[in-house]
């Protein structure tokens, strides 16, 4: 998928500052107030950009325990793990990976009670064969973005 410098700087342009109007956009990048439109909605239906949203800070709600899940699965029961994992609301992350584990998945919690219940639930599953969980002691970098090269 090929995109060209204007969709670059326009992405880098809503990471910095999501809320931004067409208009701002437009003089920011030296374009009209339709190009951005339309660039936007380009890489909108490309699902390039998925989604606007705040960015929570988990911890500020009552979140405070931030578990990562390495699970090792039966192989033909990897999709039905990852969906059951995709539903739970508190899994804010899951990912089919290479190597020892098949499955990692970030969860936050509001105690270890918490996420202990869920560990517990997922485990009870016959298609689980071994689990890993660490829990975070400091989040030092989350929910980062990176901006885009672009060329000048």
């Amino acid at each position: 998928m090929a995109y060209d410098n204007i969709d670059s700087k326009l992405i880098n342009e809503l990471i910095g500052g999501g809320r931004e109007s067409l208009r701002s956009l437009g003089e920011e990048l030296d374009v009209s107030v339709t190009t951005v439109s339309n660039h936007i909605n380009d890489l909108e239906s490309q699902e390039i950009i998925q989604g606007y949203t705040p960015i929570l800070d988990y911890g500020k709600l009552g979140y405070d325990v931030t578990a990562i899940t390495h699970l090792k699965v039966e192989g033909s029961a990897l999709s039905e793990i990852v969906d059951r994992l995709r539903k739970k609301d508190q899994m804010i992350s899951v990912y089919e990976t290479t190597g020892d584990y098949d499955i990692i998945a970030i969860g936050k919690f509001e105690n270890t009670d918490g996420m202990n219940a869920q560990i517990k639930e997922l485990l009870s599953d016959v298609d689980i064969r071994e689990s890993n969980t660490s829990v975070v002691l400091n989040a030092v970098k989350e929910h980062a973005q990176f901006e885009l090269d672009v060329e000048e």
